[in-house]
């Protein structure tokens, strides 16, 4: 108010005696897009004033201090030196529900969280009609703040930001142009102010250390938490669900591959497993090949099956190529190198199906599909 003042005295045209007229001249610099009117600014020379002219001043200061305080406050911010009649905090434990008119049965727009806070656009019969960031809308007086009260809890859960006016600004270690540079805030960044020095230094927190800036490069903002519109409840909702499903998929593929434990194998029992894996997945992709070597010696792990590589292999009713003689074939002759790698990294604990004990070609089962076949 002071300083509108001082501009606003700084404006009077001045009548004298001989019906000319100057303007009187000020230090005082007001930018223009405080209230507006800065560029009529144009001062020649200092005259005196008189009280009824200072009276004038006044009353076009007021004027000019209602308007710009009409504009101060925008979306989720809250300037300390506006009227803090216009502010309104929430007073809920949790959160509380915005309706699209005065009304507990009408539309749900939105929610007003708490330590929230808004500015009042209208009241009436109990009800406020708040705007909160992009959330506007009706609140029950019952469930707000207001005054006194509503700035109390503002200057309590609210930040005073740092940003920079140009494209990077230095933090320094000590209120000196020569001290250490700790980081840089960029035109896109701000951090948290501790302090106004009065200086021409600000103190602020980065990284949570103590550091520096120079008041003339940067700008403050207090701001206050906002509510959320219905609609960015469901995209921020649904953007949740899609990063657990992605982080569920990750730790699935994870398990997978997870090494099970190498199991102790003499040559012929590698080889055996080897001419098994060619014998059921020897045109398969080397995934599937280790796959099928993964689920013999999962069974080997397990007590529900037979203890070793053969007596899995050749057990009744599991797999055919060993029941018709094929496994045996194979292993007296050339076996490729591609399959004896996959019975060599079946044995050594690896796994592209996970624990599966089971497979059989792709689309009779459900399961892990892996080239012509499916895992379970």
């Amino acid at each position: 108010m002071q300083g509108v003042l001082a501009f606003a005295m700084a404006i009077i045209i001045l009548g004298t005696s001989n019906g000319t007229t100057v303007q009187a001249r000020t230090t005082n610099v007001l930018n223009s897009s405080d209230v507006g009117i800065g560029n009529i600014l144009n001062p020649t020379e200092v005259a005196e004033i008189s009280d009824e002219e200072v009276a004038k001043a006044h009353d076009f200061a007021q004027d000019i201090n209602d308007s710009a305080n009409d504009d101060a406050y925008e979306d989720g911010e809250y300037d300390e030196e506006e009227d803090s009649s216009r502010l309104v905090m929430a007073n809920v434990s949790q959160a509380m529900n915005i309706r699209i008119s005065p009304d507990d049965e009408s539309e749900k727009v939105g929610v007003l969280y708490k330590d929230c806070g808004g500015k009042i656009i209208e009241q009436q019969d109990g009800w406020t009609k708040i705007q909160s960031g992009d959330l506007v809308g009706w609140a029950k007086d019952d469930y707000l703040l207001f005054g006194e009260e509503a700035e109390a809890l503002a200057q309590e859960v609210g930040v005073q930001l740092v940003s920079s006016k140009s494209d990077a600004l230095r933090i320094r270690a000590e209120a000196d142009e020569d001290a250490e540079v700790l980081g840089v805030i960029t035109n896109n960044g701000f951090v948290d102010m501790v302090e106004d020095l009065g200086n021409g230094w600000i103190q602020v927190d980065y990284n949570d250390e103590t550091g520096y800036v120079q008041a003339d490069y940067v700008e403050t903002d207090f701001r206050i938490d906002e509510g959320e519109t219905l609609a960015a409840i469901e995209a921020r909702e649904a953007e949740e669900a899609q990063r657990k499903a992605e982080e569920e998929a990750k730790a699935a593929e994870a398990q997978l591959t997870q090494n099970t434990g190498a199991v102790a194998a003499s040559t012929d029992e590698a080889r055996l497993l080897a001419a098994l894996i060619y014998c059921e997945a020897g045109n398969q992709p080397y995934e599937g090949k280790v796959a099928v070597g993964a689920v013999v010696m999962n069974r080997v792990k397990s007590n529900a099956y037979a203890g070793t590589i053969s007596g899995v292999i050749y057990a009744s009713g599991q797999f055919t190529p060993a029941l018709n003689g094929s496994v045996d074939r194979v292993y007296a002759g050339n076996i490729p190198d591609s399959c004896l790698q996959a019975a060599n990294a079946a044995l050594a604990g690896e796994t592209t199906c996970g624990t599966a004990l089971h497979f059989r070609r792709a689309g009779g089962h459900d399961g892990q599909v892996i080239g012509a076949h499916v895992f379970w």
